[in-house]
């Protein structure tokens, strides 16, 4: 019986408490401030009092009362104002470039929070720097490999070492669409990222959609195997689509699902084995013009503890996990596929599968987007 009353006696007790916080001279400043108010008066008054009843003149005790208060008041004042001397020094450093310092400060009051707030304000900006300087640092990475394989072929057509047979050329314009696949990707993020990419939504059928997007796929890699520059030459994997029911529609943006889909097929297709199959399920979801779409590969699969970082730019995951003939991509796809997905309010994730990967993408339809 005693432990049945202990839960809510402790949790009436915790909100009297709370209630009390005003009150309180350790959580509240207005309560420190009238606590040292208080106490200066307490002591001039003491002072007088003993000035009325013994030999000691008014003057010295004035002077006494006023040593006494300015001895309070300075002490409540640097220990209220240590908090902010200290926000000041983390501050300068992280004008220049320094975002590991913190405040430390075991204050309940309203400076305790404000302290933890701008912890809180550093850790985030500093999460935002490691971001910034690991982006420049891909970047530079991505951008000098096309660059420096471009640069190789046109010192020996100039050198006279090769000539500028079509072989050779084409291995010039493959390098130059990585490069500009590279730069496309890049802007789409930083579009994305500013959130100057608007949504029109509007109501299509499924099954000829996602039609149209797969025959993309065909005849993008058979232009690859023409040209020898395209994004794969992957022709060995088949294509699969399954709609269910076959009459199924839904509501979102035809334009940016599409980049969605063609990320999702491209990133399946480098990751399947010879002769594979890529498979596109597509079903309703449990709103109103909502959809759930799953992208199938017999690949190798992702490791579960990989899995929260493949929709990372720059991500190509790890190494022996491409299918033949992969050239790695970007590493930047699966990115604006996630981005994408968030502009309608919907999730994209690695679903569990018995073999290869499957990633699900799930779209609210009519639900509010976010924009």
């Amino acid at each position: 019986m005693t432990w049945r009353w202990r839960g809510p006696a402790r949790g009436l007790w915790a909100r009297i408490w709370d209630g009390l916080r005003p009150l309180d001279p350790y959580r509240s400043v207005k309560a420190a401030l009238g606590a040292l108010v208080i106490v200066s008066v307490i002591i001039t008054t003491l002072l007088v009092f003993v000035a009325m009843h013994s030999a000691t003149e008014l003057r010295v005790i004035t002077i006494f009362s006023i040593i006494a208060s300015l001895l309070i008041t300075q002490f409540v004042a640097n220990s209220l104002t240590a908090p902010l001397g200290e926000m000041t020094d983390v501050t300068q450093s992280m004008a220049h470039g320094d975002y590991t310092r913190r405040v430390h400060s075991a204050r309940r009051d309203e400076f305790g929070d404000l302290a933890d707030a701008f912890n809180r304000m550093a850790a985030d900006l500093e999460a935002v720097d490691t971001h910034r300087k690991e982006l420049v640092a891909n970047v530079s990475h991505e951008l000098r490999t096309p660059i420096a394989a471009l640069r190789a072929v046109l010192e020996n057509v100039v050198d006279g070492v090769s000539q500028p047979d079509p072989e050779t050329m084409r291995t010039a314009l493959k390098q130059t669409e990585r490069l500009g696949r590279l730069v496309e990707h890049l802007l789409d993020l930083s579009r994305l990222d500013n959130g100057v990419v608007p949504l029109h939504t509007s109501r299509f059928e499924v099954w000829p959609y996602l039609s149209g997007v797969l025959k993309e796929a065909n005849m993008s890699r058979g232009a690859a195997t023409l040209a020898g520059s395209g994004t794969h030459t992957r022709t060995d994997v088949h294509l699969h689509l399954d709609v269910s029911p076959p009459e199924l529609t839904a509501h979102a943006d035809a334009e940016r699902l599409h980049q969605v889909v063609a990320n999702l097929i491209d990133n399946a297709i480098k990751h399947s084995p010879r002769h594979g199959r890529v498979t596109v399920h597509a079903r309703r979801g449990e709103g109103p013009g909502s959809l759930e779409l799953d992208v199938q590969d017999e690949g190798p699969g992702i490791p579960e503890s990989e899995r929260y970082r493949v929709f990372e730019r720059f991500n190509r995951g790890g190494p022996g996990t491409s299918g033949p003939g992969s050239d790695g991509g970007t590493g930047l796809g699966l990115a604006i596929a996630r981005w994408a997905v968030d502009l309608h309010g919907g999730r994209i994730g690695v679903a569990e599968s018995p073999r290869g990967c499957r990633i699900r993408v799930t779209l609210p339809g009519l639900e509010p987007a976010r924009s």
